[in-house]
């Protein structure tokens, strides 16, 4: 069979076979040094799984029957380790092989590299609807500037630092849901996934605006209006109920005289 007509029947087995999913333990929060775990998640019984580093081939593993996840180890970590995988899997009957997962990225903090520095301003008194900036230096050591917030797995901004290796990140018009504690990192140079720690902290606090004292006077102002108003409401509501009241009971009494109309 010519090879253009191999790679189609390659191609349609590989669209009958679900693909796998791969997964990364820890996700987040790798270091240099560390060990990651790689879960190859295959949807089917399978009989080999391939694991693939940067797209070449990094290591194989045959799979019990009753297997359904293939577990490889990356033990020590290294910057060059910083990069995507992949995982595919074959059956034997018939003998196909499944297209490959979506890739997956290992992102690895590098302690060798000073955490950057962080300064807020203003840095008290923020009130909403005020803006703020976040500024970010990185030491000069090249790479995209990120900033991070307490409790987001991922940065919330990136930004190029300029020439003095700075960045700012501006917050527009902030409210109390941008109340929390914010923190830097820089991506190391070129690469793509390897980053300095975290730097320092700042904490914003965003207070509710107060409001203007002459708008407040005002306010005042029309409260006492409406009472004023409601009052007189009141007041005319109750002599008109007085004199209905009043004139019933004059003809009820009138009826009742002997001395009456047409007595």
């Amino acid at each position: 069979m010519p090879l253009a007509g191999w790679c189609l029947v390659a191609a349609s087995r590989a669209q009958h076979l679900p693909r796998p999913s791969l997964s990364l333990h820890p996700s987040q929060g790798v270091s240099l040094g560390d060990t990651v775990t790689l879960r190859c998640h295959v949807p089917q019984t399978a009989a080999r799984v391939w694991l693939y580093q940067d797209g070449h081939l990094m290591s194989e593993k045959d799979v019990d029957k009753v297997q359904d996840t293939a577990e490889f180890f990356l033990v020590g970590i290294k910057p060059e380790d910083a990069v995507k995988y992949w995982c595919q899997y074959q059956i034997l009957e018939p003998l196909w092989t499944s297209n490959m997962s979506d890739p997956v990225e290992l992102m690895v903090t590098d302690p060798r590299f000073p955490p950057p520095g962080i300064s807020m301003s203003p840095d008290e008194c923020v009130k909403v609807g005020m803006n703020v900036t976040m500024q970010c230096r990185n030491n000069s050591y090249g790479g995209i500037i990120f900033l991070h917030k307490d409790g987001h797995s991922a940065p919330i901004q990136h930004q190029e630092p300029n020439g003095g290796g700075m960045a700012n990140f501006t917050l527009v018009g902030v409210t109390p849901a941008d109340t929390g504690t914010y923190r830097c990192s820089y991506r190391v140079g070129s690469s793509y996934l390897l980053f300095s720690p975290l730097g320092d902290n700042v904490t914003l606090k965003v207070t509710p605006a107060t409001a203007h004292p002459g708008a407040e006077r005002m306010s005042r102002g029309n409260l006492v209006v409406a009472v004023v108003r409601g009052c007189a409401a009141a007041l005319v509501f109750g002599l008109g109920l007085y004199f209905i009241l009043d004139a019933r009971s004059f003809w009820i009494r009138r009826d009742e005289s002997p001395c009456g109309e047409g007595a």
